[in-house]
């Protein structure tokens, strides 16, 4: 039984979570006309990128990004994550963002939104995107990290 593969799966909670990005990305693109991808949202909030969805919007849906997850763990029996040192966070979090220029796009812009328009470009990312996390998990696993 896969419940027994995973059994601190959260389903429920899962749902949930999948309806509120599915529904911020339904409400940017019909009330904005621009992707909920979080790394342009985060771009042009930062004064990286000169265009894009306007700036007090982009600045709001960041914010709203922690200040939702701390709501949410404020009424909830919640176990803090933990986190490998902050120098491996750093380097993690730069590649992640050279990936992100590369592949013209994050996770939440292709994987959420593109694949949702049937988009062929975000097809292939969000193929390369697993694949590449199907690689790290699996080196990792090797190396004992995991």
């Amino acid at each position: 039984m896969i419940a027994d593969l995973f059994p601190h799966a959260q389903p429920g909670a899962g749902l949930i979570g999948g309806v509120m990005i599915g529904l911020a990305a339904a409400i940017m693109l019909l009330g904005l006309g621009r992707i909920a991808g979080v790394s342009g949202l985060a771009a042009r909030a930062t004064g990286i990128a000169g265009s894009g969805a306007p700036h007090g919007i982009a600045i709001a849906f960041i914010l709203g990004l922690p200040l939702g997850a701390s709501i949410v763990a404020s009424v909830m029996d919640w176990k803090p994550a933990t986190y490998p040192a902050p120098l491996m966070l750093v380097a993690a979090g730069l590649i992640v963002g050279f990936g992100t220029r590369l592949g013209s796009g994050c996770t939440s812009g292709h994987g959420v939104c593109g694949l949702s328009r049937l988009s062929w470009r975000s097809i292939v990312a969000t193929g390369l995107f697993m694949a590449s996390g199907f690689a790290t998990v699996a080196v990792m696993r090797i190396a004992g990290v995991l």
